[in-house]
């Protein structure tokens, strides 16, 4: 387990089942943030780190099945399912894109607390190695989505931490627009900005790039330290 309290989000639009989940989580010892539903959700995630994310299948709008893709298509952070639907293909289609486990309601609290117990101690078993990214002054960690200079946190949108995941797991490797956005949010103009923005974070000089490089005609490539 890590050093500091785990930190979880819980999305779910019941307010009564988010409130209760938030005091038993924090009664657990966990730290814990709560969204209504995907919006929200979005939102904590483009501002804060989490370690595990608890999702309700069946919400209004975008759904738990749907939020799960979203965040897989730039992020490894833990997923567990609440669902309420009780067929064998609805739980196993959660695992196929890409959540970590499942708990069909009703459920017990404490189950709960020892499935994301056990999940997290499988993300921090001894002799893991986290992949890190060397860029100068700034050390990117892939597996947390995490940018740093030093000891400080480095702000990253969920779309620039996804965009520069895909790059460092890929040094070196030029990256058409339209591959990158069939990775992130599918809109390859987007991808120009956020580009732009990635260079105004890690590049010493934004306009002569040293590391997130342009391929004239074929798209982009970082080349890390």
């Amino acid at each position: 387990m890590p050093d500091r309290d785990p930190h979880i989000l819980v999305v779910d639009d019941d307010a009564r089942i988010r409130h209760l989940l938030q005091r038993y989580l924090s009664d657990s010892g966990f730290r814990v943030s709560i969204a209504a539903d995907a919006k929200e959700a979005r939102a904590q995630l483009g501002g804060m780190s989490f370690d595990l994310l608890v999702l309700d299948v069946m919400m209004p709008g975008e759904d738990g099945f749907q939020l799960t893709r979203a965040v897989r298509g730039g992020s490894d952070v833990p997923i567990l399912l609440l669902t309420a639907m009780g067929e064998s293909e609805d739980r196993i289609a959660g695992l196929e894109i890409g959540a970590d486990d499942y708990l069909t309601k009703p459920f017990e609290p404490r189950e709960l607390v020892l499935r994301i117990q056990a999940i997290l101690r499988r993300r921090q078993t001894p002799g893991a190695v986290r992949e890190q990214v060397a860029l100068g002054e700034y050390v990117f960690d892939v597996t947390r989505g995490e940018l740093r200079c030093g000891d400080q946190i480095v702000h990253l949108t969920t779309s620039e931490a996804a965009l520069l995941k895909i790059f460092a797991r890929n040094p070196g490797r030029t990256l058409s627009r339209d591959e990158l956005s069939q990775q992130t949010d599918g809109n390859p103009r987007a991808v120009d900005v956020q580009i732009t923005r990635l260079r105004r974070k890690i590049e010493p000089s934004p306009k002569t790039p040293r590391y997130l490089q342009t391929v004239w005609g074929r798209g982009y490539a970082l080349w890390p330290d």
